[in-house]
């Protein structure tokens, strides 16, 4: 019987799929009662690694990556509304919203991870992009969301201003992409067994179970 069970969380803050796959893996977890078991850690992926730092309008983005239409965009937002809903987290999308670069929220989380504040910041990320329309890429919107979860603020942007703390964040990027992770979410379970995708709360469950 495995006393922990280490479950590392590959994704990003700009990832509507990450924050749903996150609620149905929260809430697996809890339907078998593994809360005290359980350990996670969220590790660093950057959909746009060269997103310029002014960004990009996310109608033009999905366009230009994904080929979307201007009805498949709004249909798509309507789409995740409700699925956000279901998971109580609100998706509001508006029209002058932009895809940011996020390279700096990966660091402030890996800089979190040693105050045991990592996913508190990374759920308060997710809100800020979703559902409170701020740009994540700014610092000084950064320094307030550090703040908030209780992280010191002087400390945590002088991390941003780190080399090293910006590498070191890239070479884990690469890392994972070693290990053959392409896509997010990916829930990987005791560095044994890992399903990529916003998977229903069954989904991860038999994830879980196979660890115990």
């Amino acid at each position: 019987m495995v006393d922990k069970i280490k479950i590392d969380v590959v994704s990003d803050v700009v990832c509507p799929w990450c924050i749903i796959g996150y609620r149905n893996l929260e809430q697996a977890i809890a339907e078998l009662g593994l809360q005290d078991r359980v350990e996670i850690e969220w590790q660093p992926f950057e959909l746009n690694p060269d997103m310029p730092a002014e960004g990009e309008n996310l109608s033009a983005h999905s366009a230009r990556k994904y080929g979307s239409t201007p009805e498949s965009s709004a249909q798509f937002r309507l789409d995740m509304a409700a699925r956000g809903a279901e998971v109580d987290f609100k998706f509001d999308y508006f029209k002058e919203m932009k895809i940011v670069n996020t390279r700096d929220c990966h660091v402030l989380l890996e800089y979190a991870k040693e105050f045991n504040l990592q996913t508190e910041l990374k759920l308060r990320l997710f809100a800020a992009f979703f559902t409170e329309h701020k740009d994540v890429s700014d610092r000084a919107v950064l320094a307030k969301e550090a703040e908030a979860v209780g992280l010191n603020v002087e400390a945590a942007m002088a991390k941003l201003e780190d080399d090293s703390c910006l590498k070191e964040i890239q070479e884990t990027e690469a890392q994972w992409h070693q290990m053959g992770v392409s896509s997010v979410p990916t829930v990987v379970v005791n560095r044994k067994s890992a399903i990529a995708g916003a998977h229903p709360v069954e989904g991860f469950k038999q994830l879980l179970q196979s660890a115990i």
